[in-house]
């Protein structure tokens, strides 16, 4: 059988701890080569069993033993390296947020179009099989007609003076890192659009980077939406859909996986409450499912067109907190 030959653009702790382990257990996927600009390739590689390792992101993009590549790079160098690895013909798994605005991501889809390579932003969480789970229960009507939907993620960020999502000229802000979680989740899940958002939050005074904000949203079927973010709260990952005779709550809704990858959904209605636990390897599916879409000219499940959306989001959230008004989104 064939595999799919990963390159991996950075030794970022997300790629060595997560993403790596995840290609080296599929079927059809391995790691061949980790590049890094800082000095850290050949020892990530003699560490994680990588082949080989480069010194520049140019020279593993030349390697022509490479089908895709992943980047976990900062914020702000994802369209830089996305174009740069679609010149060279590969495809691309791309962190989240894809970019810094919706713009950027147009561009960087039109020109993966062109090149014929397939790119996806890694939204991991979605490949859990609980989130199917709780599209069954709301379409069931086992909690009625859905009203509110409210999502949270937030973590204490105990390095705050050295972490790079306190950088503002690297796409940092509690939004983008955490926030944009919460915007999809409630865009998947409700499978609607926002029409309008207000966002609140509090900018730290030194770097100008949000690190929490409050989201209200109105989407197009007259459902209500609340997200909030934070790197100054405890650790939380969580959504809850709210409807007439009932409510589903998901407290591992984004990282299942450090709770050895099990999910739990919380149902309430008719005055009982019950509780189901799926389990699910959340990187591993995605690797596979766009492994599986490079070999057999499948469809991704989250093309460019949804990334747009859930980025012309964002962008709204950043116009509302930096205007302080609501923001209408056409």
């Amino acid at each position: 059988m064939r595999k799919i030959k990963w390159g991996i653009l950075s030794t970022a702790n997300i790629a060595q701890t997560q993403v790596i382990p995840a290609i080296q257990r599929s079927a059809i996927s391995e790691v061949e080569a980790i590049a890094s600009s800082n000095g850290k390739a050949e020892a990530a590689a003699a560490e994680l069993n990588i082949p080989r390792a480069y010194e520049t992101y140019e020279e593993l993009l030349q390697d022509p033993n490479i089908d895709a590549v992943y980047i976990p790079l900062p914020n702000s160098l994802h369209r830089k390296w996305v174009l740069e690895a679609a010149r060279h013909g590969k495809h691309i798994l791309c962190e989240k947020p894809a970019a810094l605005t919706a713009g950027e991501v147009i561009e960087m889809k039109r020109y993966c179009e062109e090149q014929k390579v397939l790119f996806m932003e890694a939204f991991m969480y979605q490949f859990h099989p609980q989130h199917k789970r709780v599209k069954e229960i709301i379409a069931s009507g086992e909690i009625g007609e859905v009203k509110l939907m409210k999502s949270s993620f937030s973590f204490y960020m105990e390095d705050r003076d050295t972490n790079i999502r306190m950088d503002r000229s690297l796409g940092g802000g509690s939004i983008y890192d955490v926030g944009c979680y919460c915007i999809h989740a409630m865009r998947t899940m409700l499978e609607a659009e926002p029409v309008n958002i207000h966002v609140r939050g509090k900018q730290d005074p030194d770097t100008g980077v949000d690190v929490s904000a409050v989201g209200y949203m109105e989407f197009d079927q007259g459902i209500q939406g609340v997200f909030d973010c934070s790197f100054e709260a405890s650790f939380r990952n969580e959504y809850e859909v709210v409807g007439t005779k009932g409510r589903v709550f998901v407290p591992r809704a984004f990282r299942p996986d450090v709770s050895d990858g099990v999910g739990t959904i919380t149902v309430e209605s008719a005055g009982q409450q019950r509780i189901e636990q799926i389990e699910g390897d959340i990187y591993l599916a995605e690797i596979d499912h766009f492994s599986e879409a490079i070999l057999e000219k499948k469809p991704l499940i989250y093309p460019a067109e949804k990334t747009i959306a859930n980025m012309r989001v964002i962008d709204a959230c950043y116009s509302s907190l930096e205007k302080n008004e609501k923001i209408t989104l056409l």
